[in-house]
């Protein structure tokens, strides 16, 4: 679009503009008492309890002596004017007024100016009545401008109070994380982030690739009764979960040790096998979720839980529910302990060719996780009982350990788990990675 051109501005019609302004200066209070009348009158917003009426009527004050001073003496005071435009748009904007009220509220006070105007030149001078019209205008821009900087000043406002909210909300949620919030300060932060003081919580950890994308897709999949909020860093996005709606103190899912029924989803282990059931294994994602936990000054323990339970997940495996992979856990917990472990225990076989010692690990897995059972072992790796027994039978050859002490299953057990984590690997074949029972497949 091309610009308007207007003609030069008549000397005479600027002439009749500033002998009608002049009076107006000594008129400001009366004005004043205008503005106001019609803003209360005509602008719900005006008239709401947060609104001070004093201070909109000296606001309305400054605002008119600022304008009008500028119709008499552009130059000089065109700066101060538009600062005072600006400081009302940015105060506005902090106490919450609608813009578009602020808006019609300086075209109101325009549009009282300019009648005023038009009133004292009919009255006082009607021979220079028709020159007005000239003048018209340049008043109107003059209006259009003030309304342009209050509602950039609004914006440029908006824009930085809802980052101040934002990090607010961020610098929370770390502290809350971190276990580094005051006691004293859990009930500002309960409020500000909608989380109950008392509430019972879990953390969420997810890392790995593409977790940005795969973020929406995981918030449309969580449980209707679970409430998760998201707190990305580099290295993992966190989530604290809100778990059901009654957030009282009572039950016992306060403590590691005591998770209620895990087929009742009314208690913590319940919402969390749901919400674990839920979220998607996707590739290169690696979750981990912690116990659930009683009030928001203990999520800082839920979040190292969490993180503890996301080292032993696998990238592209199904989340890691810490409860229900306490083992693993404790040797994440301590890698050094664990190597030591898995170099003890199951060294001879480890230091077999590979393809040997990976025929080995994976019957003793099988064997183990199909309850000691030679047949369905078998029936998983696709051979016969005999052959399952005979290779557990070397397997205590190389380890000089038994398969019929049930301390010494429990030493291999823990070994094998050590060995898994410290690699980065899925636990077990197929489903009992997550501690489902295994589906046994036809012999071969």
């Amino acid at each position: 679009m091309h610009p308007v051109v207007r003609a030069p501005v008549n000397a005479e019609a600027v002439a009749v503009l500033h002998r009608a302004a002049r009076p107006l200066m000594d008129e400001l209070p009366r004005l004043t008492d205008r503005v106001v009348e019609l803003l209360c009158k005509e602008e719900p917003a005006y008239r709401a309890a947060s609104v001070d009426q004093d201070e909109l009527w000296h606001e309305v004050y400054r605002s008119l002596r600022h304008n009008v001073g500028s119709l008499l003496r552009p130059k000089e005071l065109r700066d101060a004017a538009r600062r005072c435009s600006w400081r009302i748009g940015a105060d506005r904007a902090e106490q919450g007024l609608p813009l578009d009220a602020l808006m019609r509220a300086f075209r109101l006070g325009g549009a009282v100016v300019w009648q005023s105007l038009v009133d004292r030149v009919t009255r006082y001078d009607p021979d220079g009545a028709r020159l007005l019209v000239h003048v018209a205008a340049e008043v109107w821009d003059f209006v259009d401008e003030h309304c342009a900087v209050v509602a950039e000043a609004y914006r440029q406002t908006e824009r930085r109070l809802a980052w101040r909210h934002d990090n607010r909300q961020r610098l929370m949620a770390d502290a809350l994380l971190e276990g580094t919030m005051r006691v004293a300060d859990l009930a500002e932060t309960s409020e500000a982030l909608g989380l109950p003081e008392r509430g019972r919580y879990a953390v969420v950890a997810v890392a790995g690739p593409g977790r940005d994308a795969h973020r929406g897709l995981i918030r449309s999949r969580v449980p209707a009764a679970v409430r998760i909020l998201w707190h990305p860093r580099s290295d993992a996005d966190l989530g604290i979960a809100t778990l059901g709606g009654d957030h009282g103190s009572h039950g016992s899912h306060g403590s590691p040790g005591s998770h209620g029924d895990h087929g009742d989803h009314g208690t913590a282990d319940g919402l969390l096998a749901e919400l674990a059931g839920a979220l998607p294994a996707l590739p290169g994602l690696r979750t981990g979720i912690s116990f659930a936990v009683e009030g928001l000054a203990r999520i800082g323990e839920a979040r190292r839980l969490a993180e503890t339970a996301l080292r032993s997940a696998a990238p592209g495996g199904a989340p890691v529910l810490l409860h229900e992979h306490l083992p693993a856990a404790l040797l994440v917990s301590s890698p050094g302990l664990a190597a030591a472990l898995a170099d003890r225990v199951l060294g001879p076989v480890l230091r077999l060719e590979g393809a040997d010692r990976d025929l080995l690990l994976d019957t003793l897995t099988a064997w183990l996780e199909c309850d000691g059972s030679a047949r369905r072992a078998g029936s998983r790796l696709f051979c016969h009982r005999n052959t399952v027994l005979n290779r557990l039978r070397r397997f205590e050859q190389l380890t000089g350990r038994s398969l019929g002490r049930p301390h010494e299953v429990a030493e291999l057990s823990l070994a094998l788990t050590a060995r898994r984590v410290l690699h980065g690997q899925a636990g077990g074949q197929g489903p009992k990675a997550r501690g489902e029972p295994g589906r046994a497949r036809p012999a071969v």
